[in-house]
């Protein structure tokens, strides 16, 4: 396993200040209440495998989730749910673009809000010839716009089309940028990066794979952040003629984008080192992490970090596993929330990994001054199993230096998968608590749990998920501070 980084000595010395700008002040954990059932439009049959994926909240009291409800007919529907002041409106159909199939399955895979009333959604649906399409929704100033299919570099193929919006990020007002893959004439698979500027998506740039990559290069771009318009960071994968799967950064500086570029990966790491990014964050304009897994010398996989300055990817690092890891942890991000940062020098990150007995766990890793530190263990419940194969961490936010907030999922001592929140105070990780589930809820299965988790302030915190009702429906929970 990697050794730990002379880091435990700057911890100490940073909680030793108590209140001091690295760490904050020792702020109470905020008091989570008891999840609420989301309501779904009228003739709903559940959430298709409990999907209810993003979460974006501008501000307190005023979020937007979205994600799929199955219809009368059990087809799958685009779902919007709005809070307006601490209230959950009634819920949104999101309608699919024209030309779109009779059964179009569209999937949204992102929310982003500039402002309360600014947002954006993006995903995939069918279009009537057999395609798949990406589209975005737009909302101005309170008002959701015609959703409509995105449109495509002018080398994508005519037929056969797998394009689709994976993220989205809107540093201001009337300005999004999405990401995504499609494929090209000659059948590779291509990144692109799309841009709203006012009520408009503009022409899409396509990010082309390096030049070592094989012919169908099956780039994917999954991730993006942007902390100011003009200034956004994208991740991704793409395998090179080796079929080795390689890390990609790419950056958008001054309103351009750059070349693709490769991660190069820790030292220790396999020539088949297998990287996968799996989240990005920015808090400043000039400095993000990644945060993502490799295979190291004896196959195993391990957790890695990297910073970008100024839209340059630095050599990645190895991240420390928990005490007591097997010696192949299989360590694991989930890939979509799970790292936030509160500064450019304080950031929390967490996941999976397997432990010496063979049980799954998960961890919480934290930097602190610029240096991350050894993963820790997620501290469960009494009583708790383990978290089990789709535990662990999901999501994250860092409101405050040393006032993170996590969502994961467990097995209790009945075996059943629960919901569970986990508060840092002062910099050290407590103790998770169930989430309460709506009445008649036992168990989040296992395809629902905390899907995502939002701090707009450190004492208002909003999350959305999924559980049991019954033996195989899923329906949306609801779940905030109080």
């Amino acid at each position: 396993m990697v050794r730990p980084r002379l880091w435990w000595p700057v911890l100490a010395a940073v909680l030793a200040l108590g209140a001091s700008s690295l760490v904050g002040a020792a702020n109470p954990a905020a008091t989570w209440g008891r999840a609420t059932r989301a309501v779904l439009p009228p003739g709903a049959s559940g959430l298709p495998q409990g999907y209810l994926p993003t979460l974006a909240c501008p501000a307190a009291g005023a979020c937007v989730a979205a994600g799929l409800y199955a219809d009368a007919s059990g087809a799958p529907r685009g779902l919007v749910l709005t809070e307006s002041a601490g209230r959950w409106l009634p819920p949104r159909t999101i309608a699919a673009p024209a030309g779109a199939a009779a059964s179009p399955g569209l999937t949204p895979s992102a929310v982003a809000c500039a402002a309360v009333g600014w947002c954006a959604v993006v995903g995939s649906y069918q279009s009537a010839s057999g395609a798949t399409q990406a589209f975005t929704v737009s909302e101005s100033a309170g008002r959701w716009g015609t959703t409509r299919e995105a449109p495509l570099p002018a080398d994508a193929a005519t037929t056969a089309q797998l394009a689709q919006l994976r993220a989205v990020a809107c540093p201001a007002i009337g300005h999004c940028v999405a990401v995504g893959t499609y494929v090209t004439s000659g059948g590779a698979t291509s990144g692109l990066a799309l841009a709203q500027s006012g009520a408009s998506w503009g022409s899409p740039t396509p990010l082309r794979a390096p030049a070592d990559a094989n012919l169908s290069s099956l780039l994917s771009v999954t991730q993006v952040a942007c902390p100011a318009v003009g200034a956004c960071n994208a991740i991704g994968t793409y395998l090179d003629t080796d079929n080795v799967q390689h890390g990609i950064v790419v950056s958008e500086v001054a309103g351009q984008w750059g070349a693709v570029q490769t991660v190069q990966p820790p030292p220790d790491a396999s020539l088949y080192a297998h990287v996968t990014l799996s989240a990005v964050a920015c808090p400043a304009a000039s400095a993000c992490w990644v945060v993502g897994t490799y295979y190291d010398h004896g196959g195993a996989s391990e957790l890695l970090a990297l910073r970008i300055d100024q839209g340059r990817a630095r050599p990645a690092t190895a991240l420390a596993a928990p005490a007591g890891v097997a010696t192949n942890p299989r360590a694991f991000y989930y890939g979509y929330v799970d790292l936030a940062c509160a500064s450019s020098t304080i950031c929390a990150a967490g996941g999976q990994y397997v432990d010496q007995a063979g049980r799954y766990q998960g961890f919480l890793v934290d930097e602190v001054a610029g240096q991350w530190g050894r993963a820790q263990r997620l501290s469960l419940p009494a009583g708790a199993l383990q978290v089990g194969h789709n535990g662990g961490v999901v999501a994250l936010s860092c409101p405050l230096a040393g006032a993170c907030r996590a969502g994961a999922a467990y097995e209790d001592a009945a075996g059943r998968y629960q919901a569970l929140v986990a508060s840092q105070v002062g910099g050290r990780w407590r103790t998770g608590t169930p989430v309460v589930l709506p009445a008649g809820g036992t168990s989040v299965g296992i395809d629902g749990g905390v899907y995502a988790l939002v701090c707009p302030t450190p004492r208002s915190c909003t999350a959305v998920g999924s559980y049991l009702e019954g033996a195989t429906r899923y329906e949306g929970f609801l779940v905030a501070t109080s």
